[in-house]
């Protein structure tokens, strides 16, 4: 498994403001979830609610194994499909948050300063609602809270696949630092949450939602294509500039 680590923007000169935001969204929603567990069961995406149109403010037992489980509800915003949207801010654990901010942080600033502020805003929202709403699907009457910044991420990356695949990342392999094109990482990491979606649909695979994964994957690659066809020409950037110098690190365009 390669797990990234940076990636090669070091001469890049402006600073990406909207994904450092998301990041400081982010964190300082989760803080706020650790002293309001009630905000968490209550503003989490969970697909009954949102097909149903139907806000669950009593705990719900679920058989998880041998066990029932009481699944907490709170009350949550007024349309419940909100949830849909103050999920993707919101995280399970640190080691949740960590990880998906430390994906942002690698990607997210390449992927913003391509597409500029309020492109990139629009982007990161619809590929979290994508994501979302792909989850709904594939599991309709689950009453499990769903959470986390995951598929709007997912789809900052399969727009980091279109936009800039052999850009080198850094990556930890197994106890190594090794360096190795953006269309490696990011093609293993999305085969792998096919595989896991697949596994998890036919009955096996942990809590996970593998599908808004996917989802949001999917999103990133096809918005970033339409961008790419949006923007008529490529803005100049210093990543634009060392393209024109180097054919070993440049966009598929």
């Amino acid at each position: 498994m390669l797990f990234p680590l940076s990636d090669d923007d070091r001469d890049l000169k402006r600073t990406a403001w909207v994904t450092i935001l998301f990041i400081i969204i982010n964190v300082g929603v989760f803080y706020y979830q650790t002293t309001h567990p009630e905000f968490t069961s209550g503003f989490s995406a969970i697909p009954k609610e949102i097909l149903t149109n139907t806000d669950l403010v009593d705990p719900v037992p679920v058989q998880i194994g041998n066990k029932v489980v009481q699944i907490p509800q709170s009350p949550g915003p007024t349309p419940i499909f909100l949830t849909l949207f103050s999920a993707m801010f919101m995280h399970g654990s640190w080691m949740h948050l960590g990880s998906n901010m430390l994906f942002l942080w690698i990607f997210g600033d390449n992927v913003e300063l391509r597409f500029g502020t309020l492109r990139f805003i629009l982007f990161y929202v619809v590929s979290g609602l994508v994501a979302s709403l792909t989850h709904v699907l594939f599991d309709p009457a689950s009453i499990i809270p769903s959470l986390g910044a995951s598929g709007a991420i997912a789809g900052v990356l399969g727009a980091y696949l279109v936009l800039y695949p052999r850009n080198r990342v850094n990556t930890l392999f197994i106890i190594k630092i090794i360096s190795v094109p953006a269309w490696i990482v990011i093609g293993l990491w999305g085969a792998m949450q096919v595989f896991t979606m697949v596994n998890q649909q036919s009955g096996s695979g942990g809590g996970v939602a593998y599908s808004a994964h996917v989802g949001g994957l999917v999103a990133g690659l096809i918005l970033g294509l339409a961008f790419r066809f949006i923007i008529e020409r490529e803005p100049d950037s210093v990543l634009y500039r060392n393209y024109q110098k180097d054919d070993k690190v440049k966009q598929i365009w």
